[in-house]
C-alpha cells in the first residue's frame, strides 16, 4: 500500500513536471542619471496569483543578467530592485524559450533621496556592508526553524553542530532586532527561533557598539546575522514545550517562552535531560542526540556550547538549565539587555588509556584507567546598557558575572613498562575535590564623535576580578622499582586560593586626513593582571589530622603582569579597497614573587614592537581578497618562570626557567571568497603561515626508572602552515528539486623543534583532509545528504631512532529524510567511523545511526516524535593520538542505546497590534 502511494505521487509529480514549460529571460540594466551598467541589482521573477517567488539572479559587472526556469504558468512577474532606484515591474508572457529585454533603465528613486525607508520585496538585496535576504522568498518546511532556514539562503551554510559561515566566514555573533539573545550562543537562538517570526536577515561584518556607532569598518574576518523581527510580530507571545521519556530511564523536557512588545522584549528557557544534550532540542527531529559522535568534550570532561558550560563529562551526563532574557528601550537616549542563566550538570566516565612513551633510544609505555564523577553548578548573567547622550556621544557598558560550585571525585590507576614487560613503577590516586569560583568582568566603551568625516575620540576600560577556593584531598601511593626501590605515599588535604584583578584601559584619537577615506589614530594603552596563587598543603599528624604544614607541596604566589603600550595606526578605504597598518611598541614588566621562597622572586622587563596589517580588495559585492599580516610578542607563562621545583606528582617533578625569552610570532594571512549568485556557486580559500622564534617548549629528561624531570627552554625555527580550499555549487533541476555539492580540503605542514631526554630534533607533521558533500532536496517529497572525509596524517622525524609514522581516519555521515506521507516526517542520521591504526584491544570500525519517526497534527504545532539513538549499538569514542614524545589510545563510557517517545506543542499569538491571530493567547 505505502509503495502504491509513493508511485502514485512520483507519477503526479512527473506529470506536473511534462506540463511545465522552460523559459529563459535575459536583460541589461542601466542607470538613467548616468548611463551606466547597474552590478548586483536583484532580479527576480514572481507568479501572478500569489506573489510565489519562481526564481531570482543578482546583475553582473555589466549589468547583465539571466534568468532560468520552468513553469506551467502562462505569465509571471518580472520585478527588478537596487538600492537607491525605483523597483521596476513588468508581466512577462512566457510565450517563447528565451525572452530579451534589452536594456532596461532603472529610475532614481526619489522617495530614497528624501531618506524616506520603503520595505523592499527582493529575495536578496547587497548593499555597501550589507547582505539583506527576504526571508518569505525562501520556501523551508512549515514549522522550520531559524537554522533550517539559513540552510537554505545562499552563500550560508551550518554543520551539524550548528556552527554557521557565510562564504567561508564563520558567523560569532547572532542579534534579535539588533540585541543579543540570551548571551552569545548563537544556538539557542537559531534553534528555538521559528522562521514565521522573522522578516528580514542581515548579514554584516562583526563590529562592537562603539565601532558601528563611529562608521568604522568590522572584523572582515567574522560575520554577524541580524534577524529582524516582522513589525505585526512584534507585540504577543510564543514558545513551545516539550517532553520525552525513553528505556533505560532516559528523558528530557525543555519549554520556551517569548513576550514582545515592540521595543520591550521577554525569553524564557527551562530544559532537563540524562542524555548528555544541553537541553533545549524540544522534541526535534533533528540536533536532538547528545553523545556519540555529535558532542565534543574537553579534557577535564566538560562540555560547552557558545562558551556557556554545561559541566558534565566525557561519559554520561545529566543536565537542568534555566534561563532568562529581557531587553528593552527607554526613550531615545537608552537600551538595555540582560540574561541570566543556570546550568546544572552530573557525570560519570571511565577512560582507559594505552601510551606508547618514544625516547630517543627506547620506548616505554604507559596504561591507565581513570574514573570520575562530578557535580557541576553554574550561574551566569549578563547586561548591554547603551546610553546615547546626543548624536555624537555613546557610553557602551557590559558587566558581567560568574558563579560556579563543583564537586569531583576522581581515581586512577597507572602502571608503566619497559620494551619487554617488566613493571617499572606504577601509581594509584583518589581525590576529591570542591571547588567554589567567582568572576566578574565589566566593559566600558566612551566614544566621541567629532563631525561627520570619521574623526572621534574613545576610551576603553576593561576590568576583571576572580576568585578561586578549593579543597582537596588525596591520597596517592606510588611504587618505584629497579635497582634503588622507592615507595611514596600521599595522604594530604590542600586548600587553594586563587584570585585574579585585572584592568585594561586605552584610549584612541582618530583623525580624518581625507573625509571618510583616510585615517590617523594615535593610541596609549596601560593593563594590568595580578593574579594571587596560594595553596597550603597539610599532611595528617600523629592523630590523622591535618595539621601538618608541607612546604614542599606547599605554594604563595604573586604574579604582576604590567604593559604599557604607545601605538599608532593608518588607514584607508574606499568602495574598492581598504587598508591598514598598525604599530605599537610595548613596555612590559613582570614580577613574581614567591612568598614561601623568596629566593625564587623573579622580575623581569621587557620591549617589543608589534605589527598589524591588512589589505582587502573588492573585485565586485560577491568577491573579495584579503591579504594579512601580524608580528605579536607573548611572555612566557607563569608556571614556565617558577625556579622552585614542583614535586605534586611524583613520577614528573618540573622545574621552571626564570631566563626564559618572549616569543615572537610572525604570521602571514591569505584569504579568498566569492559567491555567484547568478550561478549559485560559491569559492573560498584560506592560507596562513606563521614562523615562531623563542618558543617555549618543554625539556624532560626520563632516568632508568622512567621518573622525569621538565625544564622549559626557547627554541627558533618553528613554523606552521595551515590552509584550506573550499566550493560550492547549487543546481535548481526545477521549481522542487536542488542539488548542492560542496568539495573541500584543509591541509597543514608544521614544524616542531623539541626536546626527548635531552636530545634536540625536529619533526615535521604533514595532514591533509579532503571532504566532499551531496545534498539532494526534493520540496515536501525528501532529503537525501551524504558527506565523506579522510584525514591524513604523517610524521617525519630527523633523528633515525625516532620511526616516522602515519595516521588514517575515515568518516561517512548519511542523513536523509522523506516528507510522505502528509504531516509524517522520518529522518536517519548514520555515522561510520574507521580508525585502522588503533590498538589491539580498541574498537576500530562502528555504526552510528539514530532514526526519528514524527507525526504532526493539531495544524502542525503539535508533535509527537519517536526517536531510536544508536540503533546498532555499536557507538564508540575510541581515538588515537600522537604527537612528538608519544602515541596514545583512549577509550571513554559513552550513551549506550535507547528509545524515547517524546511530545511538543507549540504555541503563537503574534499579530498586529497584539491581536490575537492562532493561538488563543491574550496579549495586555
Amino acid at each position: 500500500m505505502e509503495k502504491n502511494f509513493f508511485y502514485l505521487v512520483f507519477l503526479c509529480v512527473t506529470l506536473s513536471f511534462s506540463q511545465s514549460k522552460t523559459f529563459k529571460i535575459s536583460g541589461t540594466l542601466i542607470s538613467d542619471d548616468e548611463n551606466l551598467p547597474l552590478e548586483s541589482a536583484t532580479v527576480y521573477i514572481e507568479r501572478i496569483k500569489d506573489s510565489a517567488l519562481v526564481n531570482y539572479t543578482i546583475t553582473d559587472k555589466k549589468g547583465l543578467f539571466t534568468l532560468e526556469d520552468k513553469t506551467v504558468d502562462m505569465q509571471l512577474n518580472l520585478l527588478i530592485s537596487y538600492v537607491g532606484y525605483e523597483t521596476y515591474s513588468k508581466t512577462i508572457k512566457i510565450d517563447r524559450p528565451e525572452i530579451n529585454l534589452g536594456k532596461i533603465i532603472m529610475q532614481i528613486d526619489a522617495n530614497a533621496l528624501d531618506e524616506i525607508v520603503i520595505k523592499s520585496r527582493a529575495p536578496i538585496t547587497i548593499k555597501k556592508d550589507t547582505l539583506e535576504f527576504n526571508v518569505k522568498s525562501f520556501k523551508t518546511k512549515k514549522d522550520a526553524n531559524v537554522e533550517d532556514l539559513l540552510k537554505v539562503l545562499p552563500g550560508i551554510e551550518v554543520d551539524e553542530e550548528g556552527v554557521i559561515t557565510v562564504n567561508g566566514r564563520p558567523v560569532n555573533r547572532i542579534l534579535v532586532n539588533g540585541k543579543p539573545f540570551f548571551g552569545n550562543d548563537p544556538t539557542i537562538t537559531t534553534r528555538n527561533l521559528t522562521k514565521d517570526v522573522i522578516e528580514k536577515i542581515q548579514v554584516v561584518d562583526t563590529k562592537t557598539k562603539s565601532q558601528a556607532f563611529s562608521g568604522e569598518e568590522g572584523d572582515d574576518e567574522n560575520k554577524t546575522i541580524n534577524l529582524t523581527i516582522k513589525e505585526e510580530n512584534n507585540k504577543g507571545v510564543f514558545g513551545r514545550a516539550s517532553a520525552g521519556t525513553g528505556t533505560d530511564e532516559r528523558y528530557e523536557f525543555a519549554g520556551m517562552f517569548n513576550r514582545f512588545d515592540n521595543d520591550q522584549r521577554f525569553s524564557v528557557l527551562v530544559g532537563g535531560n540524562n542524555i548528555n544534550s544541553p537541553g533545549f532540542s524540544f522534541g526535534e527531529i533533528r540536533k536532538m542526540f547528545g553523545g556519540g559522535n555529535s558532542m565534543n568534550f574537553n579534557g577535564g570532561g566538560a562540555f560547552q556550547i557558545g562558551g556557556r558550560s554545561f559541566g558534565g563529562g566525557q561519559g554520561i551526563t545529566t543536565s537542568n538549565n534555566v534561563g532568562a532574557n529581557f531587553a528593552d528601550k527607554f526613550g531615545e537616549k537608552v537600551d538595555l539587555s540582560t540574561d541570566y542563566f543556570y546550568s546544572g550538570s552530573s557525570s560519570e566516565n571511565v577512560t582507559s588509556t594505552q601510551r606508547e612513551n618514544i625516547l630517543p633510544d627506547s620506548r616505554f609505555f604507559t596504561n591507565s584507567e581513570s574514573r570520575s564523577f562530578s557535580d557541576n553548578d553554574n550561574h551566569s548573567a549578563n547586561m548591554e546598557f547603551d546610553m546615547k547622550i546626543d548624536s555624537t556621544f555613546l557610553i557602551n557598558i557590559e558587566p558581567s558575572f560568574r558563579h560556579t560550585r563543583s564537586k569531583t571525585v576522581f581515581s586512577r590507576d597507572e602502571d608503566s613498562r619497559d620494551e619487554l614487560n617488566a613493571l617499572i613503577n606504577e601509581s594509584n590516586t583518589e581525590s576529591v575535590v570542591e571547588t567554589v569560583g567567582k568572576n566578574f568582568t565589566n566593559d566600558i566603551q566612551v566614544t566621541k564623535r567629532f563631525g561627520s568625516n570619521g574623526a572621534y575620540l574613545r576610551l576603553n576600560i576593561d576590568n576583571e576580578i576572580s576568585s578561586r577556593e578549593s579543597d582537596d584531598f588525596l591520597f596517592s601511593k606510588t611504587d618505584i622499582y629497579g635497582d634503588n626501590p622507592d615507595e611514596i605515599i600521599r595522604d594530604q588535604f590542600t586548600r587553594g586560593n586563587n584570585k585574579v584583578n585585572d584592568l585594561r584601559t586605552s584610549i584612541n584619537y582618530n583623525i580624518p586626513l581625507i573625509a571618510k577615506e583616510l585615517f590617523l589614530n594615535f593610541g596609549y594603552g596601560y593593563s594590568r593582571n595580578k593574579q594571587e596563587d596560594k595553596q597550603s598543603t597539610l599532611d595528617k599528624d600523629v592523630n590523622g589530622d591535618y595539621t601538618v604544614f608541607n612546604t614542599e607541596l606547599s605554594t604563595d604566589f604573586e604574579y604582576i603582569n604590567e604593559i604599557l603600550t604607545p601605538e599608532f595606526s593608518i588607514r584607508y578605504r574606499n568602495k574598492k579597497w581598504s587598508a591598514r597598518f598598525n604599530t605599537s611598541y610595548l613596555f612590559r614588566n613582570l614580577e613574581n614573587k614567591d612568598l614561601l621562597r623568596p629566593e625564587f622572586t623573579i622580575k623581569r622587563k621587557f620591549e617589543a614592537v608589534e605589527l598589524r596589517s591588512n589589505f582587502r580588495y573588492r573585485f565586485s559585492p560577491k568577491s573579495s581578497i584579503r591579504i594579512g599580516y601580524g608580528l605579536n610578542n607573548s611572555p612566557p607563562q607563569l608556571r614556565q618562570l617558577q625556579a622552585f621545583q614542583n614535586v605534586s606528582n611524583p613520577l614528573n617533578t618540573i622545574v621552571g626557567n626564570p631566563n626564559l625569552e618572549p616569543t615572537n610570532n610572525h604570521r602571514v594571512d591569505l584569504s579568498y571568497n566569492a559567491f555567484d549568485f547568478q550561478k549559485g556557486t560559491g569559492f573560498y580559500s584560506y592560507f596562513n603561515v606563521s614562523f615562531i622564534n623563542n618558543q617555549v617548549v618543554s625539556n624532560t629528561t626520563i632516568d632508568e626508572n622512567f621518573v622525569r624531570e621538565t625544564t622549559y627552554s626557547n627554541v627558533n625555527g618553528n613554523y606552521r602552515i595551515n590552509g584550506n580550499l573550499n566550493y560550492n555549487k547549487s543546481v535548481k533541476l526545477d521549481s522542487l528539486r536542488t542539488l548542492r555539492l560542496a568539495i573541500g580540503i584543509n591541509g597543514n605542514k608544521n614544524r616542531n623543534i623539541n626536546y626527548n631526554n635531552g636530545v634536540q630534533y625536529a619533526s615535521h607533521i604533514t595532514g591533509l583532509s579532503p571532504s566532499v558533500n551531496f545534498m539532494f532536496t526534493w520540496k515536501d517529497v525528501m532529503e537525501f545528504m551524504p558527506r565523506y572525509q579522510i584525514n591524513f596524517t604523517k610524521n617525519t622525524f630527523d633523528i633515525t631512532s625516532f620511526e616516522d609514522r602515519e595516521f588514517l581516519f575515515h568518516s561517512l555521515h548519511l542523513s536523509t529524510a522523506t516528507f510522505l506521507p502528509k504531516h509524517f516526517e522520518w529522518r536517519n542520521e548514520m555515522q561510520y567511523n574507521y580508525n585502522p591504526n588503533i590498538a589491539e584491544g580498541f574498537q576500530k570500525s562502528s555504526w552510528f545511526w539514530n532514526a526519528t519517526l514524527a507525526y504532526s497534527f493539531m495544524k502542525d504545532k503539535s508533535t509527537i516524535t519517536f526517536k531510536a539513538y544508536d540503533l546498532l549499538n555499536q557507538n564508540t569514542n575510541a581515538r588515537r593520538t600522537a604527537n612528538q614524545n608519544f602515541i596514545q589510545d583512549s577509550q571513554s563510557t559513552v550513551l549506550q542505546q535507547y528509545f524515547m517517545l517524546s511530545f511538543s506543542w507549540k504555541f503563537n499569538s503574534l499579530g498586529q497590534k497584539g491581536e490575537i491571530r492562532e493561538g488563543g493567547f491574550h496579549v495586555f
